[in-house]
């Protein structure tokens, strides 16, 4: 909920009426005395005097009025608020109660169920000034009808403006990485902050929960490079290590030849063999590895060995 969408919901709300919170049974029997008003004077023209028919319309119409006005039913998470000339007398409801017309009357509806409010900060600059959209949910529950309907005016919309400012106060207070990284600590800090700010308006909050973080275009996409970067980093590491290890083990395999030919002509072999026989020809490039391992003389010895080797018939 930005300022603009909160200060054109205060405006609607001020432009209705108040609500007469006219109950269905009220309107019933003001129906009622009604129609006996007229039924009486219809039946009645002609047996009784002007007066006696005018005073028995007046009575029922009077009768009807005031329970039109003075019954009022509060649904079961409803509470009223009565105030009798103009000071608090009690708090009414769930169910029927009575009012005096003109002496009574009621400040307010309060629903004591879980209330939600969302709320937001648009274009609010972090501690490294960067410019941040936060979106949120605020649930809360009024526990003192009476404190909400006295103490503040238009609870609701204060308990908003109290939640957004909140939002923006810790926003200005923490550096980018740590709001994107760091709901969980923002949801407690602001439960924290508006459950101290609505508490003497008999409001307390159940929750906060962060929604939506939005940063600039530009400083995401150079976050996205920065992470591919720190990937790609990562990943030259662990190569690295790998290379690392393999050296490792090459110098301790080196060792275990130096002073044992026979074994190093055996590693010879079974590298000709497992090529020749994966590939079925081996390409030696003459080198000194070549002429240390004798892979020449040996590479001919196995080639002489597959050739004489009888076929199989097919």
């Amino acid at each position: 909920m930005d300022s603009k969408y909160m200060k054109s919901a205060v405006d609607k709300k001020k432009s209705q009426p108040a609500d007469l919170h006219i109950s269905a049974i009220a309107g019933a029997m003001f129906g009622i005395c009604l129609a006996i008003a007229v039924i009486g004077g219809l039946l009645g023209d002609g047996t009784f005097s002007d007066p006696v028919l005018g005073s028995w319309v007046a009575v029922w119409t009077l009768l009807g009025t005031y329970f039109l006005y003075a019954l009022k039913v509060a649904s079961q998470w409803e509470k009223a608020v009565v105030l009798r000339l103009g000071k608090f007398h009690a708090l009414r409801g769930p169910g029927v109660f009575w009012i005096i017309p003109i002496i009574d009357s009621i400040a307010s509806w309060i629903d004591h169920r879980v209330m939600v409010t969302p709320f937001s900060a648009e274009k609010t600059l972090t501690k490294d000034t960067v410019p941040v959209d936060v979106d949120a949910v605020l649930f809360w529950v009024v526990w003192d009808a009476e404190k909400a309907a006295l103490e503040v005016k238009d609870y609701q919309n204060a308990i908003a403006w109290a939640a957004q400012t909140a939002l923006r106060d810790i926003i200005g207070r923490m550096m980018l990485a740590d709001i994107l990284v760091g709901r969980s600590a923002i949801d407690e800090e602001l439960q924290r902050i508006i459950d101290e700010r609505t508490t003497p308006w008999g409001v307390t909050v159940n929750s906060v929960e962060i929604r939506d973080i939005v940063i600039p275009q530009d400083l995401e996409d150079a976050m996205s490079r920065q992470a591919q970067a720190e990937r790609e980093r990562q990943a030259r590491v662990i190569l690295g290590e790998s290379e690392k290890q393999i050296a490792a083990s090459f110098s301790e395999a080196s060792q275990a030849y130096i002073n044992n030919p026979t074994a190093l002509h055996l590693r010879a072999m079974n590298m000709l063999f497992e090529g020749l026989k994966e590939k079925g020809a081996l390409v030696i490039v003459p080198s000194s590895a070549i002429d240390t391992m004798n892979l020449g003389g040996l590479s001919g010895m196995v080639s002489l060995a597959q050739n004489n080797t009888p076929k199989e018939n097919k």
